[in-house]
């Protein structure tokens, strides 16, 4: 999706896509080896009453969702930040997420070769129940557009 083609209070769907306990274990023990993450057993005996998705793959999974659906065929550039993150309930084996991206606002530098996008992505399981939000800025390069 193009940044053109983006407006403030739309909302962009992605989804669903299934988490495995693999795929939670295999990302945890590389990146947050936390026992909640890695060991099932262990797990269920925990707060967590079972193996949870690391945060930082909640957000990796989120974002896979944003590049497939709108980033991956636009002027996509990077971000300079989030500016609020959330993990509101734990991602875990099973679950079947969904991501809405809602365009809060849009606009163009004063350079004019760049575009601005600040948005908020919720990810929520099969439930209904939110998993992530954030909120974040893109930007775009729209340098050949402005000409």
């Amino acid at each position: 999706m193009l940044f053109r083609d983006m407006e403030p209070g739309q909302t962009l769907l992605a989804g669903p896509r299934l988490i495995t306990e693999q795929e939670i274990i295999e990302f945890a023990s590389r990146y947050d080896p936390q026992f909640f993450h890695t060991d099932p057993d262990r797990a269920r005996t925990s707060r967590w009453k079972g193996l949870i998705a690391s945060g930082w793959m909640t957000c990796a999974v989120t974002m896979e969702m944003a590049v497939r659906r709108v980033l991956a065929d636009s002027e996509s550039i990077g971000s300079p930040g989030v500016e609020q993150l959330k993990w509101v309930n734990p991602l875990r084996p099973g679950d079947e997420v969904r991501l809405q991206m809602h365009v809060l606002e849009k606009r163009i530098s004063r350079s004019g070769g760049t575009g601005i996008v600040r948005w908020q992505w919720v990810l929520t399981n099969q439930q209904g129940l939110t998993v992530l939000e954030l909120t974040s800025v893109s930007l775009f390069d729209i340098r050949d557009q402005a000409k």
